[in-house]
């Protein structure tokens, strides 16, 4: 692109900080916990609950976050989260396991219900690497209100929640970030800032990960801009990019910092 009209970048922006606002701190205490794949698998699932609305027409319109496709992508993803809190009590040392057959399970039945679409193809690179670059500003309200209660929930009560607690805010809150940015971009706005910034503890550490992901989606945004390319892969490019040198600067010991 020669001329870039960055006032347009805006909007995605503030989604993609709206959605760092949770990601950060629940990816962080994804990685305490050691369940990774945890944030793939449910981001997966709520895509499944999308794309079985819009299958079945539930949805009242194209790229807009109604409620009957919101609350089907809410009820899958609680699903998956109330099936990974028994699978957890019931086989703890394989639990990672399962969380990557959920992840499969969910990935292949997308492509099963699109096999027939003409434009299946289409939609689900849509729901993998997401339409950020075409989000508006009245898109952003349902996720801001949702988000901020996360939020309370999370800093008043997060030490209370048991796995069951956990995952369910999780689900809800990867339920509007997956037709927000896309499954990539869920899975890196909670892992990539977590790895850069965990050789900080603290306030340290969460100002440190905001940062990060502010900066991995304002470059990416840029990015894709100026060479026309997918907005949510070149995000998600650059936040492994500034995980491992986040990484790579921590010296690689393992050990945290105070």
């Amino acid at each position: 692109m020669n001329s870039i009209d960055y006032s347009l970048l805006l909007a995605p922006f503030a989604a993609g900080l709206l959605v760092l606002a949770t990601h950060v701190p629940l990816g962080r205490e994804v990685l305490k916990r050691g369940i990774i794949f945890i944030d793939l698998a449910i981001a997966q699932v709520a895509g499944l609950g999308v794309m079985v609305a819009q299958m079945l027409e539930w949805g009242h319109s194209e790229g807009v976050l109604d409620w009957p496709t919101q609350l089907t992508a809410a009820l899958a993803a609680c699903a998956g989260a109330v099936l990974l809190t028994w699978s957890g009590k019931r086989w703890p040392e394989i639990q990672e396991a399962l969380i990557g057959l959920l992840f499969v399970f969910a990935a292949a039945a997308g492509i099963l219900l699109l096999a027939h679409n003409p434009h299946g193809g289409e939609h689900l690179k849509d729901m993998l690497a997401g339409q950020i670059l075409w989000v508006t500003w009245a898109q952003l309200a349902l996720p801001a209100a949702v988000y901020a209660v996360v939020l309370v929930l999370w800093y008043a009560l997060g030490r209370r929640f048991g796995d069951g607690g956990f995952y369910l805010l999780f689900a809800l809150t990867v339920t509007f970030s997956v037709q927000l940015v896309g499954v990539f971009l869920v899975f890196t706005s909670l892992i990539a800032p977590a790895i850069a910034s965990r050789h900080r503890n603290g306030a340290r550490g969460l100002a440190l990960a905001y940062g990060i992901g502010a900066l991995g989606y304002g470059l990416g945004l840029a990015a894709s801009a100026w060479q026309d390319l997918s907005s949510g892969a070149a995000i998600a490019c650059v936040l492994c990019l500034l995980a491992t040198a986040g990484l790579v600067g921590s010296g690689g010991t393992g050990r945290k910092a105070h």
